[in-house]
């Protein structure tokens, strides 16, 4: 984040201390339950965010080299993403033109060619179809015609975004709404991925993206966790787009009115949390970087699949590196596994009886009014 930036967040924040105030919407706001129950409601969902916008597939860093690759099949399309022999990175639809088996599964590096595990066709890095056994077999077969299906697909800011759907495009830094060059100055594709964890929860996915929209429940909830770290119910929010910035505020920030502005560290202050819709959380800590991309599952209302990726500066290769990204990576999930993910479990199971018909968003929660207004439209 650029220094200037970083000053005038800062002043925002301290301001907002100084005079026990908070960044407030314009007017309460109320969501319907049926947002987050209605069957229908999450067809059109998957119709028109999973599929009909770009998703982020995961930071540039984890497709490093040639041949590097991960795959996705989160969104309800078995996407394959890799880096080509020329640098380029695409994504394409990870079915084989044969039969339709997934050509390959989970994530790594190729020397040459992928092998589809059925028959073995094969496919280069560019989607290319570059070996038959027994061509002779396929005599009519125009291999230009069978290549894999591309998908419309970007590297940009240290991340890569892939479509669900084939023939379409999409503009990135439109999508982004101004917000990628700041993105840019985090250097994600400096970063090594550390681990990933794919977390289950029955729960509408929309609850689990409502976990990082406010910190009004630090306080109650994470009174042994979060809270000693943590202001509640403070923060910083900004919209870009179907997009925005929030900054959540360490306790230590205070120590910046001791120290001159030219060597104010907002980031190292704070945990900046951007939200990129539809469906990404990419959290930027002190230390290190989460990316959480949240899905609905199983095409059912109320439930959701998570995949976190933790990446680090440096490779962790010494038992002491790996004891420290592993005890930060077990606070993170304790937080969220015995503390936020269940509530929000038990708030599906009360949106189902018919308590309310609506739920209410405080002038304290503009990061949630936001989120879900742009999910509405």
């Amino acid at each position: 984040m650029l220094h200037e930036t970083q000053v005038k967040l800062a002043r925002q924040a301290l301001h907002l201390l100084d005079t026990k105030t908070n960044c407030l919407a314009k007017t309460v706001v109320h969501n319907p339950v049926a947002n987050y129950i209605d069957p229908d409601r999450l067809r059109r969902e998957q119709t028109l965010l999973f599929r009909g916008h770009p998703l982020v597939i995961g930071a540039s860093c984890q497709l490093r080299e040639p041949g590097d690759y991960v795959t996705d099949d989160f969104s309800g399309v078995p996407v394959l993403a890799v880096r080509g022999q020329d640098g380029a990175v695409r994504a394409f639809l990870n079915v084989c033109r044969h039969r339709g088996a997934k050509v390959v599964d989970g994530c790594g590096r190729i020397k040459r060619n992928f092998v589809c595990p059925y028959h073995a066709w094969s496919y280069d890095t560019d989607g290319r179809l570059v070996g038959i056994p027994d061509r002779a077999s396929f005599d009519d077969l125009d291999s230009a015609e069978h290549g894999l299906v591309e998908l419309p697909a970007v590297e940009k800011y240290g991340l890569v975004w892939a479509q669900g759907t084939p023939d379409s495009a999409f503009d990135i830094d439109d999508k982004l709404a101004g917000l990628g060059p700041e993105i840019g100055t985090f250097d994600l594709a400096s970063y090594h991925h550390y681990e990933t964890r794919v977390i289950r929860r029955k729960m509408n996915w929309k609850i689990a993206m409502d976990t990082f929209l406010e910190p009004y429940h630090f306080g109650v909830l994470h009174t042994e966790t979060v809270a000693p770290i943590f202001f509640p119910n403070v923060y910083l929010f900004e919209p870009f787009g179907a997009n925005l910035r929030e900054a959540f505020l360490r306790r230590t920030i205070v120590e910046l009115r001791d120290q001159p502005e030219a060597e104010w560290n907002f980031v190292a202050q704070t945990a900046i949390i951007y939200i990129l819709f539809p469906n990404t959380a990419l959290v930027i800590q002190a230390d290190h970087v989460e990316i959480w991309r949240i899905y609905p599952a199983n095409d059912k209302v109320d439930e959701c699949v998570m995949s976190l990726d933790f990446y680090v500066p440096d490779p962790a290769l010494s038992d002491s590196a790996r004891g420290h990204w592993q005890r930060n990576l077990d606070l993170l999930l304790r937080v969220v596994e015995t503390e936020d993910f269940p509530t929000g479990e038990t708030i599906q199971f009360g949106f189902a009886s018919g308590a309310q018909d609506h739920v209410t968003y405080g002038r304290n929660e503009p990061s949630l009014a936001h989120f879900e207004t742009a999910v509405s439209q």
